[in-house]
């Protein structure tokens, strides 16, 4: 009951007079400025073990699961694109997130795109995301996820998304598919990573996403396969394919030593999305948060029902509060991200999401998670 008090007042502070002056400040400035300070919060032990306090609530067992030998403790975790460096686990770790992902990481550091990276649309529920896979290159990450202090990240798994550089001198796919190689022998047995995302979505890179057509995904997990990874792997899928053209890639991933799938990335197509905020067409991107919500929920569900003995679906996408997420869990997905949501709503949102799930588990009558996965997926 405290702690929910504790999450009430978080929420109010952080939507009413933080965000109030947080959404005066250039969108790219506020972002870099977070990671800083939570980086360096986040590395005092002091620090850690009060957010876990407020935020992380006690483990429930309706909620744990254990995919692909990896254990969960909550079904929430934070979606690649904010923490892109690995410069926040423990304070993630803290916040009650059940994992998080790190990256989307290249083989070579990249500067991303020119900025501005960011843009918000307020009400429309919406970033508009241009940052180019900006990151501090695989070995770097790699090293500091490895250095971290192993009671920091205890009972929270670290997924690695993994890319190609955004750079035009990696544009031809059998440098492309190089780039991503080396980045996924680097971490080859690394303890700190649990899992792999390999990330064939970005569009906001050199060459878009050339893995998107079933010969180059071939082509590209055929190596992958050579690796010899002992973590599980997933793939980050892009969101505005038409189900025939996702099917052709889940039919190429089902070949393959694929664990799952990320569903999905950002909006693109513009034409499709209901703005409720004016965005001129001089602002470049592409569309998280609410614009991705039903496209996701519907490539979800049809996987679920097609693939869902082969294939363990993550949910992303607009996900704002528990009722968003346990939708996307009763079409199919045994996990969700969220980043967006966390940005408009607050740090505390992964323990809310986490307490309601608990709450909509009990009304529907299910004893555990496992149970409501999957069930309106035939509706």
């Amino acid at each position: 009951m405290v702690r929910t008090y504790l999450w009430k007042v978080c929420r109010f502070l952080y939507v009413y007079p933080g965000k109030a002056v947080i959404f005066l400040l250039p969108a790219d400035f506020m972002h870099g400025a977070m990671v800083r300070t939570t980086s360096l919060l986040g590395s005092s032990n002091a620090f850690t073990l009060f957010v876990r306090i407020i935020f992380k609530r006690k483990r429930d067992e309706k909620l744990v699961q254990e995919l692909h030998g990896v254990e969960f403790d909550s079904p929430v975790g934070l979606a690649a694109g904010f923490d892109k460096s690995g410069e926040i686990v423990p304070a993630i770790a803290a916040l009650g997130f059940g994992f998080g992902t790190v990256g989307s990481v290249t083989a070579k550091k990249c500067v991303g795109n020119p900025r501005p990276w960011f843009y918000r649309l307020p009400k429309t529920k919406s970033l508009v995301v241009n940052a180019g896979l900006a990151n501090d290159g695989s070995k770097i990450v790699i090293e500091r996820l490895r250095n971290y202090d192993s009671k920091a990240t205890q009972s929270f798994p670290v997924v690695l998304s993994v890319a190609k550089t955004n750079h035009h001198k990696v544009v031809d796919i059998n440098d492309a598919i190089n780039d991503y190689i080396t980045t996924l022998k680097r971490a080859k047995n690394e303890k700190s990573i649990k899992m792999f995302e390999i990330n064939i979505s970005c569009p906001n890179a050199y060459g878009g996403e050339p893995f998107t057509t079933p010969d180059r995904l071939e082509k590209l997990l055929s190596v992958v396969d050579k690796v010899g990874l002992t973590q599980p792997i997933f793939i980050k899928m892009p969101v505005d394919l038409s189900w025939k053209d996702f099917k052709k890639l889940l039919d190429v991933a089902v070949k393959h030593k694929i664990a799952g799938v990320t569903v999905a990335n950002l909006a693109k197509d513009r034409s499709k999305i209901e703005f409720k905020d004016n965005l001129s067409d001089s602002v470049r991107g592409n569309l998280s948060g609410k614009p991705a919500y039903s496209l996701s929920n519907e490539l979800i569900r049809q996987t679920y029902l097609n693939y869902g003995k082969k294939l363990t679906i993550i949910g992303v996408g607009g996900i704002f509060t528990a009722e968003d997420a346990y939708a996307k869990i009763k079409l199919g997905a045994s996990l969700v991200e969220i980043i967006t949501g966390l940005i408009f709503n607050g740090p505390q949102l992964a323990a809310e999401i986490n307490d309601g799930l608990v709450r909509l588990l009990k009304r529907d009558g299910y004893d555990h998670i496992s149970q409501a996965i999957g069930v309106d997926a035939k509706k």
